[in-house]
């Protein structure tokens, strides 16, 4: 692999499933190939703390922009510029290709040799509007290939590209690690934690926003609890809809049942995960198509820990679920397709057990972390 330099706003500390994405796949690269281009996450003296140290632990070079907001304005792009020629970086990665991948020709002039950029959920928003649609165009043709996810995000994308740079596309989602998320991750301890040991579990692993569908699956409980009593939603993660999925609950009379774990450390995910006999995330598109789940790595970390998923149709969600196989996919927003399948599931041992061996071995197949840095390597 050529040195490489990835220029990205996306990256740990600060949380995300970019940042995640882009750091499991620096790991997996020679570290003594690799300087990474970030933005700081937090203002003030607690975040720089943070930064600071998680930039310590790292195997490569990790150079801040004082900007908390990494954008391809003429400074950013100088400074992309002299650290190519700085570390002798002939390849550059772009963590998301927009907008950062508009200052893929001036990277060219300083010297790459070969920019790829990579797209995720919002640049399939970015292709359904005129001005944003012209400027990933610009990123298709300056840089020699866009990467994405699955086949929704890479035909909504390829739409606004030249032919040429649509036919350069290549496919590169997230992984999993097999090794941390799997079926003996520590579900029992948080289950005793809980008080949940001997109640079934509905478990959703996410964000608190309206497009991961929560409020969906504390509309279903009233038809999951008619068939399963003691079933339980286990809410895991934090974010700005906690209060109103809050007061739902407590508005549609099923707070008993639904436990909020508020945000968990990443090293406890795979615990939390091991706590539910299913993983529920009925994801749904808003916006008129600009806030889309781009893929659903959640739906693969719980297929690695065992479990059968129940996943919404937004954009490329069913990419993460082989439906009938792994689990099921309902539409985004049905809490009785919800939690018809939900009762499926917490009704038939047999099932469960099926489907969740299968989406292991899925995973295992397909989805290792290992299989795609390989792939990253080629494209440097």
């Amino acid at each position: 692999m050529d040195k490489t330099l990835i220029v990205t706003n996306d990256f740990p500390p600060r949380p995300g499933g970019i940042q995640a994405f882009l750091h499991n796949m620096a790991l997996r690269l020679d570290p003594e190939q690799v300087v990474v281009y970030a933005s700081t996450w937090k203002r003030g003296a607690e975040g720089a703390a943070a930064t600071a140290a998680f930039d310590a632990e790292q195997p490569f070079t990790v150079v801040r922009d004082r900007t908390t907001m990494l954008l391809p304005t003429p400074r950013v792009t100088r400074r992309a510029a002299e650290l190519l020629r700085t570390h002798g970086c002939s390849s550059v990665w772009f963590g998301a290709a927009a907008p950062l991948g508009l200052m893929a020709p001036a990277l060219r002039r300083a010297g790459a040799r070969r920019l790829v950029a990579t797209t995720h959920g919002h640049e399939a928003g970015w292709a359904q509007l005129p001005a944003s649609r012209q400027l990933l165009r610009r990123i298709g043709e300056g840089t020699d290939t866009l990467t994405y996810l699955g086949e929704y995000t890479r035909s909504r994308i390829a739409a606004a590209l030249t032919p040429a740079a649509a036919a350069r596309m290549v496919q590169l989602p997230p992984g999993v690690d097999e090794k941390t998320f799997h079926p003996d991750s520590g579900g029992d301890c948080v289950r005793a934690r809980l008080g949940l040991t001997d109640r079934p579990v509905v478990v959703c692993v996410s964000r608190l926003v309206p497009r991961k569908g929560q409020d969906t699956l504390i509309l279903a409980m009233p038809a999951i609890l008619a068939e399963v009593p003691d079933a339980v939603l286990l809410v895991v993660g934090g974010g700005p809809y906690a209060g109103e999925l809050k007061k739902l609950a407590a508005d549609t009379g099923v707070l008993d049942s639904v436990r909020f774990t508020g945000p968990v450390p990443w090293e406890e995910l795979p615990a939390h995960y091991g706590a539910g006999d299913v993983f529920a995330m009925p994801c749904r598109t808003r916006r008129g198509g600009l806030d889309v789940e781009g893929l659903g790595i959640v739906y693969l970390e719980a297929s690695a820990t065992g479990l059968p998923v129940v996943a919404g149709d937004s954009g490329g969600a069913p990419d993460a679920v082989l439906d009938g196989e792994t689990g099921w996919v309902v539409r985004g927003g049905s809490a009785e397709e919800s939690a018809e399948r939900i009762v499926a599931l917490l009704g038939d041992a047999e099932l469960r057990r099926r489907m969740g061996e299968r989406g292991r071995a899925w995973v295992e197949e397909k989805w290792r972390w290992d299989l795609l840095a390989e792939k990253l390597r080629e494209l440097l």
